[in-house]
């Protein structure tokens, strides 16, 4: 049981006062959102008609990815696209606490396919010769089994720690959307504790998994001297989409939640890049210097529009 709690909903100020500005976030963010979903999509579909793909474990986990992305900017985009065309947000408190949940079970399960996705780059380039045995299907499972699991976990002790915070007002919230740290600001009680907590539960741990992630990459990019120019070239643009994709991910989420409340001054801007931008971008990453994905889109297209002319 959650303590009592006089606020029954909250009010967001959004991205900004100004009429003119709001409708420009409309259309920006719905064409955004648009874009995103179907990009992601894009992505999962293909790789799931495409056997020659979805056999191999990084294409596996690339679907998986798309999706995750898709379902992470389904979480808040959709909550941001209405309320910009409305003079007052608001969301209940359940639908803040839902919200909540959601952003961070999505974005911690991202955290361990990105790293899955980073070990299976590992194990294909640093020990090619055990790469079939180790990275069999079953591992492949585990690790997505375990990519659910642990979002849960995290998202599941920041509510229940969320639920012990008092608010008796103001219920005013300086941002778009319901996350941690904003809600610390308008409990009626000490909350520096808890801003440690969710300092440790979130901010570090995407440190520590960054820090081991650039690590692994070296390691990887420093076994490049033993591979030809045409493995070192195939190697690298793979690599290169990963580290990005890496770099995008959890340079914000460091940004956003390594700092303890009393030194944090929220970047709205950010959580547009991490919320918006960076599902946004991830598809066009990983299919920009990617040919077989390219080749595995124009056939999905292809088999499409005969299917869409023979009815």
């Amino acid at each position: 049981m959650h303590k009592q709690s006089f606020i029954t909903e909250f009010v967001l100020l959004g991205l900004s006062q100004n009429p003119t500005v709001q409708k420009i976030a409309f259309f920006v963010f719905l064409l955004v959102y648009i874009v995103t979903i179907g990009g992601n999509m894009l992505i999962v579909v293909t790789i799931v008609c495409s056997p020659a793909l979805l056999g191999f474990p990084m294409y596996f986990f690339l679907a998986f990815l798309s999706f995750l992305d898709a379902c992470f900017s389904s979480a808040m985009a959709p909550k941001m696209i209405v309320d910009s065309i409305h003079e007052r947000k608001t969301i209940s408190y359940e639908g803040c606490m839902i919200q909540l949940f959601a952003e961070h079970f999505f974005g911690g399960a991202e955290v361990i396919v990105l790293t899955s996705m980073a070990y299976d780059r590992y194990v294909a380039i640093c020990r090619p010769l055990h790469y079939s045995s180790i990275m069999n299907w079953r591992l492949c499972g585990i690790l997505v089994g375990v990519s659910w699991t642990g979002g849960f976990l995290h998202s599941i002790i920041q509510i229940l720690f969320t639920f012990q915070l008092p608010f008796c007002g103001p219920n005013v919230i300086d941002h778009f959307l319901c996350d941690l740290y904003p809600l610390l600001e308008l409990a009626c009680t000490d909350t520096h504790i808890f801003g440690l907590f969710m300092v440790a539960n979130s901010g570090f741990i995407c440190i520590i998994i960054f820090t081991m992630l650039l690590v692994s990459y070296g390691v990887i990019l420093l076994s490049l001297r033993t591979l030809n120019s045409e493995g070192r070239r195939k190697a690298l643009s793979t690599c290169g989409s990963h580290i990005a994709v890496v770099v995008l991910f959890f340079v914000p989420c460091i940004f956003t939640y390594a700092w303890p409340p009393s030194a944090f001054s929220f970047d709205k801007m950010v959580t547009i890049f991490y919320t918006m931008l960076t599902p946004l971008l991830n598809p066009l990453i990983y299919t920009f210097r990617n040919m077989e994905m390219k080749n595995a889109i124009r056939k999905v297209w292809k088999c499409l529009v005969v299917d869409s002319d023979e009815k």
